[in-house]
């Protein structure tokens, strides 16, 4: 018989491999990644590297980030053949220009607890899997980041976004900074500036941001909680008047009203009585107020649940989005304010405002008056023939006079909007809901509560909107079945969640027939 050899693997890692600095960028469109790979190409030459930069890219609509990857070794080393993708637990660096890409970037391997230095912005770019569900898709950053603090070696993590915006730069500046900040890389902060220096565009901004980014990331741990406060949030203390000075007494008025209220709800009726004011005016708020001191009356003792409920939903409810709204909201100051902010114009750019329209006939007969409008909507012919005259997507230049005139003009029928179809439309269908929930409240506080908050499901307008109220309707007659069971408001509150869950409704239409089964309902 053979005898048996013990084999000892042993393992022989080449010096000059191990070398290779391995460095993995995640960043979308706008963002500046393939500026950013460059200035580090650049900053490698300097220093005498050899340098290799590659990309493969994602997919638009922020649906997956460009990889940036880059591979460098000293130039007194001999000439090294590079890799031309990263590879799985093969990274030193990996800078990413959102958090959730950060998290992406564990997903894939890429970051690892014993070599990894993950540098990213703790700011969010939404996703379109985000956008596109009907409810609050937005994924947890709190998450994302307690396990990048595990996953990775070291962690720089800060607001990037908004350290570049007040200088007036992009995000790449910033997360160069930070970079070179962390002393991943062994080069010196001048060859950083010199290479933004050379680059000759936006010179000034971006060295502003890049050592802004620098000082913060020297400051920074990796230990610490994330700060999830919205980035430059403008507060608005409770009770600001947002009316000329001669309605102040009327105003006043309100405000009384409302500090005649729980103190529990005070805060919610305030936002939304400052919503519907802003919506129309301060008639319209002291209608919102005599809605909520119905659901008071209602239920005055049964705690404050109701009440808060009511006071968000009902406001959502009143300050509906109609043409007049959007074209109210495209055409104040502080949208364009915002709008040079958030892209940094300077004073020697020019802003050009691109709106793309889409109106059909429906929105068009919901801004007539209402028995005009009533007519043409049950009218098959004339409908058909204001759809064919209207129904075509426009993409107009609202910082043209033509077209910003065009769209003030429509925000000005505001003064008349109580007198249209769709006000009219609205509002009953406002009413119908609230009296179906304060009807629940005796005998089922909870379904009650549950029904108000089935309200989210309507928003927008044209076919976002005639979706959502398909669904509203639909959860509205699941509750009716369920109505008197113990357990009608978790039922209530499935077929919302189901509602919200996806865009085709497939997930409603099975709790509706699982509703149906026990019943004894044919839905």
């Amino acid at each position: 018989m053979p005898s048996k050899i013990k084999l000892e693997k042993k393992t022989h890692r080449d010096q000059q491999v191990d070398a290779i600095i391995k460095m993995a960028i995640l960043a979308v469109g706008g963002q500046g990644g393939g500026v950013l790979s460059s200035w580090i190409v650049n900053v490698a030459e300097r220093n005498n590297f050899y340098v290799q930069a590659t990309s493969v890219a994602g997919v638009a609509q922020r649906t997956g980030a460009t990889i940036y990857y880059l591979e460098m070794l000293p130039s007194e080393k001999q000439r090294p053949v590079f890799s031309l993708a990263p590879s799985p637990g093969d990274v030193d660096i990996v800078i990413s220009a959102e958090l959730m890409e950060a998290g992406r970037s564990i997903m894939r391997g890429f970051v690892t607890p014993d070599r990894t230095t993950l540098i990213t912005s703790t700011h969010r770019a939404f996703a379109t899997a985000e956008k596109i569900v009907p409810g609050d898709a937005i994924a947890d950053s709190s998450q994302v980041y307690d396990i990048a603090k595990e996953a990775c070696d070291r962690l720089i993590a800060f607001d990037m976004e908004t350290i570049a915006i007040e200088a007036g730069s992009v995000v790449s500046a910033s997360l160069f900074g930070a970079l070179a900040g962390s002393g991943a890389l062994p080069f010196a902060q001048q060859t950083y500036e010199d290479t933004i220096t050379a680059s000759g565009r936006g010179v000034e901004a971006s060295l502003k941001a890049f050592r802004a980014g620098y000082l913060k990331a020297q400051e920074e741990d990796g230990s610490k909680e994330l700060d999830q406060s919205p980035a430059n949030a403008d507060v608005v203390s409770p009770g600001d008047p947002k009316v000329p000075g001669f309605l102040l007494p009327d105003w006043e008025k309100l405000q009384s009203r409302v500090q005649e209220m729980p103190e529990t709800v005070q805060a919610m009726v305030q936002s939304g009585l400052q919503k519907v004011i802003d919506f129309q005016d301060l008639a319209y708020g002291a209608e919102y107020l005599d809605r909520i001191e119905r659901v008071l009356t209602v239920k005055p003792d049964s705690g404050s649940d109701l009440t808060i409920t009511a006071a968000k939903y009902i406001a959502n409810a009143m300050a509906y989005d109609d043409m007049i709204f959007v074209s109210d909201i495209k055409t104040r100051k502080s949208r364009f304010d915002r709008i040079k902010k958030d892209i940094a114009i300077g004073d020697k750019n020019v802003l050009r405002i691109t709106e793309y329209f889409h109106p059909g006939a429906g929105e068009f007969c919901s801004m007539m008056p209402l028995r005009l409008g009533r007519m043409i909507e049950t009218s098959p012919r004339l409908f058909k023939g204001l759809d064919w005259l209207v129904n075509r997507g426009r993409r107009v230049r609202t910082d043209t006079l033509f077209w910003f005139m065009t769209l003030y003009l429509v925000s000005g029928l505001k003064r008349f909007r109580r007198k249209l179809l769709r006000h009219n439309v609205e509002k009953k269908h406002l009413n119908a809901w609230l009296d179906t929930a304060l009807s629940y409240a005796d005998s089922d506080y909870d379904l009650a509560v549950e029904t108000l908050k089935c309200r989210r499901l309507i928003k927008g307008y044209s076919d976002t909107h005639r979706r959502g109220m398909s669904k509203f309707d639909k959860v509205m007659s699941g509750i009716e079945l369920v109505r008197g069971r113990d357990d009608a408001a978790d039922w209530a509150r499935r077929l919302r969640e189901a509602a919200l869950s996806d865009v085709e409704g497939n997930t409603l239409d099975g709790a509706l027939k699982t509703i149906a089964s026990f019943t004894d309902t044919k839905h």
